[in-house]
């Protein structure tokens, strides 16, 4: 895993963010919904979104869950997906959107 700030300028544009993840074939972890937008719009299979739904953001609150839902959609990331991580559910929908 690596966070934004060790590679890119803090403020970039999520396109930036986007094009990095895709190009290194990245899956980006995020609670920011404007990714799911970037995806439908860029048509493609990369990158993976792993979008965080939750209200409470502490590890010790979600950390758990949000793990054990990185395994269980693993392969779908690795291939193209976006996931949603809600504190109920899974949803997993397959690239291109």
């Amino acid at each position: 895993a690596e966070h934004w700030s060790s590679v890119g300028a803090r403020g970039a544009p999520d396109i930036d963010i986007f094009a990095y993840a895709k190009l290194h074939h990245y899956v980006i972890l995020t609670q920011d919904l404007d990714f799911g937008d970037l995806l439908a719009v860029d048509r493609g299979t990369r990158p993976s979104v792993a979008i965080i739904r939750s209200v409470g953001l502490r590890p010790e609150a979600i950390g758990a869950q949000v793990i054990d839902a990185l395994h269980q959609a693993e392969a779908e990331l690795l291939n193209g997906a976006m996931v949603a991580i809600d504190p109920s559910r899974l949803r997993v929908r397959t690239l291109p959107l």
